[in-house]
């Protein structure tokens, strides 16, 4: 990533591919000869290793990733440290026919190595292309995968427990964009999990803004699923395109609607959605008073739902088109009002610094970006740790270019407010 001296949240200067923090810090070299990794085999491998804090700049031009017959290694403990640097490298690598390694999978976690939804995850990508993987299994901190071409067809992904399946569509949509023929992605799991963006929020925030960039998916909810079962599914339809069209998201004009849902189901009553929804609304009031705020309270339907479960997601739309959202989910023992101001909260700390998208939509719009034939601009709050390592990876794997520097913009002058730039590599479907 390139910055005129830029200054990332956390006020540290950071430089061409280096991020602050000890282990966030790193560069991309090729093993030295004789050492422990140039050992494993006699090619010239890839490795992302840390830098120590304070020292040391990858230069201008590093060594590009490794191509077909070589095998790229990634450390699967730096950075966000977790599931995330799976599905990017993993969707990366599927896309650009890149033989892959990760190792130290989920490090920077309580329980490192794979979870049910990442070995679904991981499983679903190699069905997709009919790849080649190692090492798969629950618990796991080491995989290689060999992908093969992409295919469309129907494809299912269950992870047997309440891992999000909107994790499991982050890492396989960008693929199937670039298959053969329409897919068809059976996700199974949690639909409202923590975590993890829940399916409202994708469906509400995340499907509209991602459609800019030229594609369209449909997404049919047939059960929702909570934690602990989950027993949620989803039918997600995508059709490919020849190529992602770059967007151009840095004005995000003023807000002119407010809404959203609370939901319970199984045994819990209507009443706990309406005292989200309310102390939603109230404390939404207490700093944005000229606006209607409308949060329907739902219960959701017995044969559409797997065991109990309850939340609220509040959406703010602007006049250009621009979507925030806060949510949260119910917890057991935690009193109902709390749960919808813990939403508005949310909300509103989105809105106050000035950026087009939300903190949890940064992230996740960085591989299209990355893939996208042309420059992307998106105005964002607080760069966080997910939207770095999401630009760190794309970068090195499919050499897209990123600029991140603080907007200069005169209503931005008070605000923590970025814009993330990419020149993407315009990655062409060779089927279409």
């Amino acid at each position: 990533m390139r910055t005129a001296a830029g200054r990332l949240p956390l006020g540290i200067r950071f430089h061409s591919n280096s991020f602050p923090g000890g282990a966030g810090s790193f560069s991309f070299r090729r093993a030295r000869p004789g050492s422990a990794l140039s050992g494993l085999r006699a090619c010239r491998r890839l490795v992302f290793c840390p830098l120590q804090q304070g020292r040391g700049r990858c230069r201008p031009g590093s060594e590009a990733p490794a191509m077909e017959g070589q095998r790229v290694e990634v450390d699967g403990g730096i950075m966000e440290g977790g599931g995330q640097i799976l599905r990017v490298s993993t969707a990366l690598s599927c896309l650009l026919g890149l033989p892959l390694r990760v190792q130290k999978i989920r490090a920077g976690r309580s329980t490192p190595g794979l979870r049910p939804q990442h070995l679904s995850g991981l499983e679903m990508v190699r069905d997709l292309c009919g790849g080649h993987l190692e090492g798969a299994e629950i618990g796991s901190t080491e995989i290689t995968f060999t992908p093969e071409k992409i295919r469309g067809g129907v494809h299912t992904a269950d992870t047997k427990t309440a891992g999000s399946v909107c994790l499991l569509m982050q890492v396989s949509m960008p693929c199937v964009l670039f298959a053969a023929s329409p897919s068809e992605l059976r996700l199974k799991g949690g639909t409202n999990a923590e975590m993890a963006p829940q399916i409202d929020y994708t469906m509400m925030v995340f499907k509209p803004i991602a459609e800019k960039f030229g594609f369209t998916f449909n997404c049919d909810i047939k059960t929702r699923g909570y934690y602990p079962k989950g027993g949620g599914e989803v039918i997600v339809r995508v059709s490919p395109v020849k190529r992602l069209d770059p967007i151009n998201l840095t004005d995000r004009g003023s807000v002119t609607k407010i809404y959203g849902r609370a939901f319970v189901a199984g045994v819990l009553p209507l009443k706990v959605a309406k005292d989200m929804a309310a102390a939603a609304v109230r404390c939404i009031r207490k700093e944005i008073r000229d606006l209607y705020v409308s949060i329907q309270p739902v219960q959701e339907a017995r044969d559409q739902a797997f065991g109990n479960g309850s939340g609220i997601i509040i959406v703010a739309e602007t006049s250009t088109g621009c979507l925030f959202a806060g949510s949260s989910l119910g917890k057991r023992g935690v009193n109902a009002d709390k749960v919808g101001i813990e939403a508005a909260e949310m909300l509103l700390a989105n809105l106050r610094h000035g950026g087009t998208v939300d903190e949890y939509l940064q992230d996740q719009l960085i591989i299209f970006m990355a893939l996208a034939n042309g420059i992307s601009r998106i105005k964002t709050g607080p760069v966080t740790l997910h939207t770095q390592t999401a630009i760190h990876f794309a970068e090195q794997l499919a050499k897209a270019k990123f600029t991140v520097k603080k907007s200069e913009e005169e209503e931005d002058a008070t605000k923590d407010t970025y814009i993330i730039e990419c020149e993407g590599i315009g990655m062409a479907n060779p089927h279409l």
